[in-house]
């Protein structure tokens, strides 16, 4: 299972450019997960993915934001040291895994020091994603507690769409089911312009869900059936608009080879 927050169309590059992909990785199940899903996501083999591992120090000194790889003075300390070692052999870990779910993909990993969201992030400025991938929760009990702040403050702050991994480790990719928030406006066109450019597994599933907001009659109007009969006709009116909206976007779903419903 995933969530996703689609800012532009993933696929809209010139022909012969590589999609390219951050995935924010700190060696938990959910980062796994995250991993693992994406051989759901319906993307091609020109991929450029660039795993990034962050040594996570809590209340470091200043850092230098030009230099993401340099570490806190204090990085020379036992702990320090340890966690830059983890952090390095799990992003060649994340990257043997992606890479033998996607061995035409051209992937690199990364291990660097700080703050997981601002790193993320700062690496986003300089590397330029078309997706940015993350786990929703993290595996120390300081990220457990804060509940998916990482991934909430990438989701919110980043300038590509963000991927949010909320599944569970599977070893072999099942058909994806896909839900569209769809209100006619031109961010649900993208998502919707997005899953019908990608490659799915056979047998994928896609629900258009519109939702309208109903206009409710005051407590006394509802007694009174001129103002009741004339509330429900406005709410009918709404209803086959968003219907009316939905099916050019269902059509394109359908002729993308999905088994698209509203």
């Amino acid at each position: 299972m995933f969530a996703i927050y689609c800012r532009k169309s993933w696929l809209a590059r010139e022909d012969g450019d590589f999609m390219k992909i951050l995935i924010g990785y700190d060696g938990s199940l959910l980062a796994d997960a995250a991993l693992d899903d994406l051989q759901r996501a319906g993307l091609h083999a020109d991929v450029e993915a660039l795993i990034l591992m962050i040594a996570e120090f809590w209340l470091p000194p200043p850092m230098d934001d030009d230099s993401l790889e340099k570490c806190p003075p204090d990085a020379s300390s036992k702990s320090a040291k340890k966690a830059v070692t983890e952090a390095e052999t799990l992003s060649r870990y994340a990257k043997e895994r992606l890479q033998s779910s996607f061995p035409e993909w051209k992937i690199t990993s990364l291990a660097a020091c700080g703050s997981p969201s601002r790193r993320i992030l700062a690496k986003a400025d300089d590397f330029k994603p078309d997706l940015i991938v993350v786990g929703s929760h993290g595996r120390t009990a300081v990220s457990r507690i804060l509940l998916g702040s990482i991934s909430h403050k990438v989701l919110t702050e980043a300038h590509c769409s963000v991927r949010v991994g909320r599944g569970r480790v599977a070893t072999e990719p099942k058909k994806s089911c896909i839900i569209i928030g769809f209100d006619g406006l031109s961010g649900s066109l993208a998502a919707v312009e997005s899953v019908a450019s990608r490659f799915w597994i056979e047998n994928s599933e896609v629900r258009l869900l519109a939702v309208s907001d109903p206009v409710t009659p005051s407590l006394i109007g509802r007694f009174v059936p001129p103002i009741a009969n004339l509330v429900e006709e406005v709410n009918q009116v709404e209803r086959e608009r968003l219907q009316a909206l939905a099916e050019p976007a269902l059509q394109k779903l359908k002729d993308a080879g999905l088994c698209a419903t509203l």
